[in-house]
């Protein structure tokens, strides 16, 4: 039996390991791996290192852009795992709006103020600062019942939550 395309989007707010537990899962899984953030526009990077944090309107074109080129790798028959913070429903479903229906699963990659907080503080790469947590943690709208995904608990070990990430996958008839 042929799978069918799949887009796996591994969400959550700043700290939570998406693009190291999307490499891994990727890896895992034998899909392609998309970094969300790799697509900003320079003004978006530009406004989060500020400590700015974007607004809906900001987020439209970028998200649009996602939700393009993850909707032409499922017409082209290849599945994917994208990172993507994808806090609000709207943006969920803008992302949902490129792909087959059902063909999209969300990875809510999560964690407490406090261990999420310490990681970014380790972070000596990254745009996102520290401050826009707080804000990040008040936009995120949990997933909802009629959402195809899963919650998973970034506190272990990466190849814990890989394994967690794989696990709920499956329960949920993905992957």
């Amino acid at each position: 039996m042929t799978r069918s395309p799949l887009l796996v989007v591994a969400m959550g707010v700043s700290g939570t390991g998406k693009s190291s537990v999307g490499t891994l899962l990727a890896e895992r899984l034998g899909l392609d791996f998309v970094e969300g953030d790799d697509y900003h526009p320079e003004s978006n990077i530009e406004k989060m290192r500020e400590g700015v944090a974007l607004t809906d309107e900001d987020r439209e074109p970028w998200l649009q852009t996602l939700t393009d080129l993850a909707g032409q790798r499922l017409d082209g028959g290849r599945s994917l795992v994208l990172t993507c913070s994808a806090l609000k429903r709207t943006y969920r479903d803008t992302l949902r709006s490129g792909v087959p229906e059902g063909a999209a699963f969300f990875l809510h990659l999560h964690a407490d103020h406090d261990v999420l907080s310490a990681r970014m503080a380790q972070r000596t790469k990254h745009f996102m600062p520290t401050s826009l947590l707080t804000s990040q943690l008040q936009t995120l709208e949990p997933l909802q019942d009629d959402e195809l995904g899963a919650v998973v608990d970034v506190e272990p070990s990466i190849d814990e939550v890989a394994d967690a990430a794989v696990e709920a996958m499956l329960v949920q008839g993905v992957g």
